[in-house]
């Protein structure tokens, strides 16, 4: 028997980043959002650093006492640090493919340098006005043990000198105020010509202003950058709430320990060794050389100075054809089962459920779970503005949503003001099920009304992330999403049985066995057995040699995975039935979606939970099966225009070479083709 093959989980998230690299050098794409992509390369690899390496790094100290380890951390992380290398440096190709590409669209990027004298005045007013206040330089000697610098942030090592040597050299440490400043300043423009200046190159220009205290005459300025264990250590301390806890984690982390350490390979030697001297950066920590600039993230910000053809054409979020014009959204629910589809379809309904349910003096109660909630969040008001309204209001917010931990203890204090019920926590399980509850009284009963979706109550991401939401008003689905909530609220975890709902950490992994063993047993009686899967993640072993003993027995398996997929696809004798495509593309595909051939009655499902082992075993999440026949169609439609796609499909496989899948049909490209989709669905209703 072949032995299982399986990649290992870090490599294939690189593999899937490279993707998203291969969307900046996709000549196909607006210049503008190729260097918009750069931007969310280097945000995911930070955040890759912060989580997965930090891990890695952690099981490095414990290595020689553990052998239960399948994979050797240091040979792990010596192959992540190859991959990464090799990536920085086709990452520096695009940056400078897109900036000469730029220049023929009059776009300059200049540094400090390249000003000529009229800039040089605008960069110093605007220095003088708006970047001085916020600079704090540290002067090196004066370091002390406890000095730490900042996780997500950029600084410039400065070397102050005095050309005739009657100074000793001095430096300093200045963090660029990216968190109030935008990175990116406007330059007055010149005829046709567009200028843009980076923040660290307005602080280059300034340095004699910034140390006009002492008598230097000439200085450098290299960017240096730390990034930290993101993992939080959360305090045991009964007698504290976990808001309390969870707010000493985040301080903590801020010192967490380097994972990674990036400096311009400019840097002369010497200081570099003082640097790290001082921050007490070791040879362990991953050192890297890098380019004059850092922090890429904020790339994803680039402004557009040039025309609308740098950028995608905007695609306005689009009318549903049940919801558009109905007065009561409630009342269209109890009509019939509601699929909303982001980015394509318009996250304002939800607004206008919450609207309608804050002020219908039928309805006694709404309960809703949020995990990341935006910045300036119109789901948060009308939560308060239920509650002020007289309704029962309860919401799990869920603390520990990694890196949203602080805007939800902030939006928990909030809501906690207005009256609203907050429950946070269910001893060591995270709530990830994106749920919503309303209970009417109509006549002499209550009625219920439920949303179960993939994906954030979140107005921002719902514009860029594909998910699936279904409203129901059916009381086999409701009476069971009732329940879930009584068990989020009952603080500890009971076992408990779901006919219809998909629940983890109870029911997930045994249902998705189940339903590929029926597929065998179909299989084996020489029916037509196939399954669908749409994720974004698929790495839990078990299920994976599940699906290789199916593919063996002549189930077939179409795979749509965006991110990480441990699976290899057509392996003679192991997993010739499985074929896997990943779409990297304008939007982020984000809906998970099952669907079961079950000898020719196809049964659907959507859900909260990816194929990973916390997914199944250490969260709460939620998925259901879709009945309505129309519902299915829709689904099956959006699946097979994915299948499609040649555009920007990528083959998975052994190698990972993510390889575009060319077919010779004319372009297909699925997320515009959906787009329209739903435009016509709309317009031809």
């Amino acid at each position: 028997m072949k032995k299982k093959l399986i990649i290992n989980r870090e490599i294939s998230w690189l593999s899937f980043n490279e993707r998203v690299l291969q969307e900046a050098a996709d000549e196909r794409v607006p210049l503008i959002e190729r260097m918009r992509f750069l931007g969310i390369f280097s945000n995911n690899l930070d955040e890759f650093f912060r989580v997965r390496v930090a891990t890695w790094r952690r099981l490095l100290d414990f290595a020689d006492q553990d052998n239960a380890l399948k994979e050797s951390p240091a040979d792990l992380l010596n192959k992540i640090n190859k991959i990464d290398y090799n990536h920085q440096h086709r990452f520096l190709e695009i940056y400078d493919d897109i900036l000469r590409k730029l220049e023929k669209e009059n776009i300059f990027i200049l540094n400090e340098n390249q000003l000529t004298d009229d800039q040089g005045g605008f960069v110093r007013e605007y220095f003088r006005e708006n970047v001085r206040p916020n600079l704090f330089p540290i002067m090196m000697k004066n370091i002390k043990k406890s000095t730490s610098l900042k996780d997500k942030s950029i600084y410039l090592a400065v070397r102050l000198r005095k050309k005739d040597k009657s100074l000793k050299d001095n430096h300093a440490l200045i963090k660029v105020p990216t968190s109030v400043l935008s990175r990116f300043l406007i330059l007055p423009k010149k005829e046709d010509k567009n200028f843009i200046i980076l923040l660290d190159d307005v602080i280059r220009f300034n340095l004699a202003d910034i140390f006009s205290v002492f008598d230097y005459d000439e200085f450098d300025a290299y960017t240096i950058k730390v990034t930290r264990d993101a993992e939080l250590e959360i305090d045991n301390d009964v007698s504290k709430s976990l808001m309390e806890r969870m707010s000493e984690s985040i301080k903590q982390r801020k010192k967490g320990r380097p994972v990674r350490f990036v400096y311009d390979k400019e840097i002369p030697d010497s200081m570099l060794k003082m640097v790290t001297d001082k921050l007490k950066i070791s040879s362990k920590d991953n050192t890297m050389r890098g380019g004059r600039y850092h922090n890429f993230k904020d790339f994803m910000g680039f402004p557009n100075v040039g025309g609308p053809h740098l950028e995608y054409s905007p695609a306005p979020q689009l009318p549903h054809r049940h919801l558009s014009g109905s007065k009561s959204i409630l009342a269209a629910i109890r009509e019939r089962d509601i699929m909303i589809n982001f980015p394509y379809q318009s996250f304002q309904y939800f607004i206008d459920l919450l609207r309608e349910a804050s002020i219908d003096p039928g309805v006694k109660s709404i309960k809703m779970t949020l995990y990341r909630v935006a910045r300036t969040s119109k789901v948060i008001n009308a939560l308060v503005n239920a509650a002020r309204n007289g309704k029962d209001v309860t919401v799990y917010l869920e603390l520990q949503a990694r890196f949203d931990e602080q805007a939800n203890i902030y939006w928990s204090e909030k809501l906690l003001e207005e009256g609203v019920k907050i429950i946070h926590g269910t001893a060591g399980f995270k709530v990830h099920s994106k749920l919503i509850l309303i209970k009417r009284k109509e006549g002499s009963t209550n009625r219920l009304y439920a949303n179960i979706g993939t994906g954030n109550f979140n107005e921002t991401t719902s514009k860029i992330y594909g998910d699936v939401h279904l409203l129901t008003a059916n009381p086999s689905i409701t009476d069971e999403v009732d329940q879930v909530f009584g068990l989020i609220e009952r603080s500890y975890l009971a076992p408990m049985t779901f006919r219809h709902l998909i629940v983890s950490p109870f029911k997930t992994r045994r249902f998705i066995l189940q339903m590929i063993n029926q597929e065998i047993v179909n299989a084996r009686a020489g029916k037509k057995a196939e399954v669908i899967m749409k994720l974004n993640s698929l790495v839990d072993a078990t299920v994976v040699k599940k699906i290789y003993a199916a593919s063996a027995a002549g189930v077939k398996f179409r795979l749509i995975v965006r991110g990480i997929c441990v699976l290899v696809p057509g392996v003679k004798g192991l997993s010739e039935n499985i074929e896997a495509i990943s779409i990297v593309d304008r939007f982020l595909e984000h809906a998970r979606i099952f669907v079961f051939h079950n000898n020719g009655d196809p049964q659907y499902y959507i859900t909260s939970a990816d194929i990973m082992s916390r997914n199944l075993d250490h969260r709460i999440e939620v998925g259901l099966p879709v009945w309505d026949e129309e519902l299915k169609r829709e689904l099956q439609t959006m699946l097979d225009i994915q299948w499609k796609d040649n555009v920007k499909a990528r083959l998975l496989g052994k190698n990972d070479l993510n390889q575009y899948r060319f077919i010779d049909d004319p372009d297909f490209r699925s997320q515009m083709e959906t787009y329209n989709y739903f435009k016509n669905q709309f317009y031809h209703h």
